[in-house]
């Protein structure tokens, strides 16, 4: 049994967050590069590439948040069932955390009641995530994840006939009615199986991923490949400026669900793919 303390976890989320909130991932921006120098070169996507690219150097550079919605603080928390956490309740540890970072770099705060609209000012609750997983490590991941995109994702309950083929029809759809709103080219993430609420953080999930990986199963990889092509081919293209890139990958998490349904959630990110990881 190892013993971790939770002031240990609260340092590694602060950090995480002012990590992920100024940057933009690698892959993301090597995925960005590259549709800017392929086949988007002389167009008003090509701009639109440079214009976002340079944002992000800029925000680095000058320690800003990459984009102004910094989002709804996601943490995923993948914790060894060999640990003990001691010290404070894991989600106080996790909130302390966010309300830190949200207040010292001066990073927007985004999060209020549905129904009154009051702001809680300090960008908590977080939404956290736990799952039980072999060994005595946690491993922690955090998504700000910003609304503009969240807005445009779905949830669908397909009947078992639909198949793969309604899977992809899904998602497409899903892209297609978003349009140019979630500031493309965007990062879709897709559940598919589980139940009605699981369905959904596997596509959450799946926006933790690199950008361009691939679902170690074959089939879905598939999948993954199939929507990708078909997405960009609906020519809305950077910030809906038209084009060959409106996404730059699509990542589907999987898991068994029932025989009589076929659950798949689409979240999408919008280009601004902001996701930092550490294991303590």
């Amino acid at each position: 049994m190892r013993i971790i303390h939770t002031d240990e976890i609260e340092r590694a989320v602060y950090e995480l967050v002012r990590r992920a909130c100024l940057h933009l991932t690698p892959a993301c921006t090597a995925a960005l590069e590259k549709a800017k120098g392929g086949e988007e070169q002389g167009s008003a996507a090509a701009f639109a590439l440079d214009t976002v690219l340079r944002n992000a150097d800029t925000a680095a550079l000058e320690n800003m948040p990459v984009c102004q919605d910094t989002g709804y603080a996601v943490v995923l928390a993948e914790i060894g069932q060999d640990t003990h956490i001691e010290g404070k309740f894991l989600g106080d540890a996790v909130n302390d955390a966010v309300r830190r970072a949200y207040e010292d770099f001066c990073f927007r705060k985004s999060i209020c009641d549905p129904l009154t609209r009051v702001n809680t000012a300090d960008n908590t609750p977080a939404a956290l995530h736990t799952e039980i997983v072999p060994g005595d490590r946690i491993k922690l991941t955090f998504l700000p994840k910003g609304f503009g995109s969240e807005n445009m994702s779905r949830l669908y309950m397909l009947t078992p006939a639909k198949g793969v083929s309604g899977i992809i029809e899904s998602v497409v759809e899903t892209v297609r009615l978003a349009g140019s709103k979630p500031c493309p080219p965007v990062y879709v993430g897709v559940g598919i199986g589980g139940t009605f609420d699981t369905c959904a953080f596997l596509a959450k999930k799946a926006l933790t991923r690199d950008v361009g990986s691939h679902n170690p199963r074959e089939d879905v990889a598939a999948i993954e490949r199939e929507c990708l092509a078909k997405i960009n081919a609906l020519g809305i293209g950077a910030q809906g400026f038209g084009g060959k890139t409106t996404a730059v990958g699509v990542s589907c998490e999987i898991a068994p669900t029932h025989i009589a349904g076929l659950p798949v959630a689409v979240n999408i990110q919008c280009h601004c793919v902001r996701c930092e990881k550490a294991e303590i």
